[in-house]
């Protein structure tokens, strides 16, 4: 009987006795929907690799996280295989293969024709064909968002925040708004269910016939009929022609001897990368401690890092490796640095997969500002992706330039770290330029403060773009903190906390990190957003 006790007792507390086994780590997921998260992680303890679980999560998010994906978007995953080099999926939108000689800048921001061709699918297929476990079919991964959007999810303060703040634009079209507000046109409040039915029986279609419904079949059909009967600019043949995702290597670089991976243009991998040289420039005392000083050093470091980005964009999107390792080098942040002491000088959603073998994945998604276009298809259910504003009318000799056929401008920065050969955390975010801003600051948080992947996501964050209005978060701001500011000549600002709890703010993004900690994976879902992160254990 004692014995038995004992047992029993072992057990409730967890307790590692001889006759017990631990349970076996299968991976980690962190993601701004726990209903996402849930679904990624139900694929890895069932004996799903990172790449299953990647497909099942990102489609997952679009009920989870309605705002910012969908299968009208974009979709870019930065991998580094257990065993090999690290690798990009490319999953770029592209501009339609026709537009008109004279557009207007309001086209290029709501309605049909703000969209690129979509790349989600295209990538989530490709992703599953070439690197799945096989212990799932195509069907099984995509069957969760199905049931998520038929059942419905549960609206949790950021959602309802979405909602209420920017969700009333899609008033403008009657379909929108009949799927996303209530019937009396109001936000759907904290605690009610949400549902797509719409949505579940478009994706139950795809979930059948695979992606290539989406491109050549009869849906690819709905959706050029409702484009060009609604001035919209992509046809049939853009979503037939649409190509796989290219496989590019991710840019690199060093911070204080950790090596860091990130997404090469159009994204903002490279932006997040110079950042980091230019704090590594500046003593290491400037940055590891969460203060006033450390915050200076973070604006400094982005307004000139955004300033390049800005005024010195590489030449173009394909032939970019020289400029890009001049801009990346330790020499060209010395001297940024220098100069500037002389005086010289939307929305998306991430997540984050790790397995048991050691495959990491960072995905960032997304159809560009909060609900995208603000324009649904009437009988499929989905948003319209509006990334035709990432370009610019007037040719400024940028590749920023709009024409036909072209990956538009994006700030994601999907970033891996590693060092000794070792992936140590994985990262990205949402929210346009401050994607860049974030995923630096907490990168540089784990490094040069506390390698506490938690209290790095949830340290109040900062923002710059070269206009010197720095954004500051948090509800009190330090004394010495605005003295240094007016040092600088930073102009103080509070975002718009339309979406914000009073302390988070989603305006500086929503980083779903993980981190390999002491020989263990953590993660952090951002508090600035409704996710979670949780680890899978093998059945």
């Amino acid at each position: 009987m004692r014995r038995l006790f004992f047992i029993l007792l072992s057990t409730y507390l967890g307790l590692s006795i001889g006759f017990s086994q631990e349970k076996e780590f299968a991976g980690y997921v962190s993601s701004a929907s726990p209903e996402a998260t849930d679904v990624g992680v139900k694929i890895l303890e069932n004996g799903g690799n990172a790449y299953d679980a990647a497909v099942a999560v990102a489609l997952a998010l679009g009920p989870g996280e309605p705002a910012g994906s969908g299968i009208f978007g974009q979709t870019v995953m930065l991998v580094q295989p257990a065993n090999g080099d690290a690798f990009v999926i490319h999953g770029t939108t592209l501009s339609p293969s026709n537009i008109p000689d004279k557009v207007t800048r309001s086209q290029l921001v709501r309605g049909r024709t703000a969209s690129t061709v979509p790349s989600q699918l295209r990538v989530l297929d490709y992703t599953f064909k070439n690197y799945a476990s096989g212990n799932f079919t195509w069907k099984e991964l995509v069957m969760p968002a199905v049931d998520l959007y038929r059942n419905g999810i549960e609206v949790g303060y950021f959602r309802h925040k979405a909602f209420a703040h920017y969700g009333m634009g899609l008033k403008g079209q009657k379909e929108a708004a009949e799927i996303f507000l209530k019937s009396d046109g109001s936000a759907y409040d904290i605690g009610e269910i949400f549902k797509q039915p719409i949505m579940a029986d478009t994706l139950e279609r795809i979930a059948n016939k695979g992606a290539d419904e989406f491109y050549q079949g009869d849906m690819a059909r709905e959706i050029a009929a409702d484009l060009q009967e609604n001035g919209g600019w992509i046809t049939y043949d853009d979503l037939a022609n649409f190509p796989e995702p290219a496989i590019v290597e991710p840019i690199k670089s060093t911070y204080r001897g950790y090596e860091v991976l990130s997404l090469p243009p159009p994204y903002g991998g490279w932006v997040m990368l110079q950042i980091l040289n230019l704090l590594e420039a500046q003593s290491t005392d400037a940055v590891n401690q969460d203060n006033a000083e450390r915050k200076i050093a973070l604006l400094n470091a982005m307004r000139l890092g955004h300033g390049t980005r800005k005024n010195n964009p590489p030449p173009d999107f394909h032939n970019y490796q020289d400029d890009i390792s001049h801009k990346l080098s330790k020499e060209e942040a010395q001297r940024m640095i220098e100069n500037f002491k002389s005086g010289k000088g939307g929305e998306t959603t991430h997540f984050s997969v790790v397995d048991a073998e050691g495959n990491a994945i960072a995905v960032t998604m997304s159809i560009d500002n909060y609900f995208g276009a603000l324009v649904a298809h009437p009988t499929l259910g989905f948003l319209y992706n509006n990334y035709m504003q990432s370009f610019r009318i007037e040719d400024d000799g940028s590749p920023y330039v709009l024409k036909a056929n072209e990956m538009p401008l994006s700030s994601m920065s999907g970033t891996i770290v590693r060092k000794n050969n070792e992936t140590k955390m994985v990262l990205g975010s949402p929210a346009s330029a401050r994607i860049i801003s974030a995923i630096a600051q907490v990168t540089s948080y784990w490094i040069d403060v506390e390698q506490n992947i938690e209290k790095a996501v949830s340290a109040f964050r900062v923002h710059v773009v070269p206009d010197d209005k720095a954004y500051i978060e948090g509800p009190n701001i330090d004394n010495e903190l605005i003295k240094k500011m007016a040092e600088y000549d930073y102009n103080l600002n509070r975002p718009n906390y339309g979406v914000a709890n009073g302390h988070f703010d989603p305006y500086f993004g929503g980083v779903h990190a993980l981190a390999n900690e002491n020989g263990k994976w953590s993660g952090a879902a951002d508090p600035r957003r409704d996710g979670t992160a949780k680890p899978a254990w093998k059945n």
